[in-house]
């Protein structure tokens, strides 16, 4: 894939949410497998979204997540409108041109997200237990892509302690495609999604 993002050429990625307690918007930091930060993942909330979500709660307003680079490029959105139950949510890049969907389902405490190209084929399933914060990303065909979880070992294990930091790992050979960036984009995100669905 031509002018293939170097954000989704690593393998390893480490979400750190940064505290804004004065602000609605989340943020959060991203690192890659060396330690060093390479992105951030910030809401967008419209100020009429701000007193909205007090009366109505936010699990039925739209929300904005948009993933960016070091140099300030966005490389992609998640966007999802007014919903009422088990919305969709959109993924675009950069250009706002849509990638893929992610179809949320809901089961107790085991959230199943099927993640779909632009043409709404099944392209992975990331499935897992919130409460455990154990997670797996699998292809339609139920071959392994990789994992969401809080527990990892080696160099990171020391820096990444406390509850509000994850770690998404991908297969090497998984190839470096618009499904990768639809499949990273949807597990990199996956904590503000689901605070966003409850």
């Amino acid at each position: 894939m031509s002018n293939f993002p170097q954000f989704f050429e690593t393998n390893e990625y480490f979400i750190d949410q940064k505290v804004n307690y004065f602000k609605f918007e989340a943020e959060y930091k991203v690192f890659g497998q060396d330690g060093n930060q390479i992105g951030v993942i910030k809401q967008r909330i419209s100020t009429g979204h701000k007193v909205l979500r007090l009366i109505l709660g936010k699990a039925m307003m739209p929300f904005l997540l948009e993933i960016v680079d070091m140099e300030g490029n966005t490389l992609a959105v998640i966007k999802r409108g007014w919903t009422f139950f088990m919305s969709e949510i959109a993924v675009l890049n950069g250009h706002h041109e849509t990638l893929g969907f992610i179809k949320q389902k809901w089961a107790f405490f085991k959230p199943t997200f099927h993640i779909m190209a632009a043409s709404r084929a099944k392209i992975a399933e990331i499935k897992g237990d919130w409460k455990g914060w154990n997670f797996a990303i699998s292809e339609a065909n139920g071959e392994p892509i990789g994992t969401i979880s809080k527990k990892w070992a080696g160099a990171m294990k020391e820096i990444f302690t406390t509850a509000d930091k994850y770690n998404v790992s991908i297969r090497e050979e998984y190839k470096e495609n618009t499904d990768k960036i639809v499949v990273v984009s949807t597990a990199i995100t996956i904590d503000m999604v689901l605070k966003e669905s409850k």
